[in-house]
């Protein structure tokens, strides 16, 4: 799971970056085209749900989508990796 914040519908009231409990969430830098600042998300791996959701079949925390009254965050699958051959050279 990917954690994924919908720039075309946030407004940048940073709700998200006050109620998560993992701190992934920070307050953006960088306008969009609507003119707003919407939040960055820092190490979204430290997130319950994008880590473990599958596991356990189920939302563990989900907060920051309870809290946006936009209903721009959300969880998107992750394609699964494919293997690749490597070769290390000494």
């Amino acid at each position: 799971m990917k954690l994924v914040i919908d720039e075309s519908r946030c407004k940048g009231c940073n709700l998200c970056t006050l109620v998560c409990p993992y701190k992934i969430f920070q307050e953006g830098s960088k306008l969009n085209k609507k003119g707003i600042i919407v939040p960055s998300l820092d190490r979204p791996g430290r997130c319950t749900n994008c880590r473990l959701q599958k596991l356990y079949d189920r939302r563990l925390c989900g907060v920051c989508q309870l809290i946006c009254p936009d209903q721009a965050i959300r969880w998107v699958e992750e394609k699964p990796c494919e293997p690749m051959d490597v070769v290390i050279e000494f």
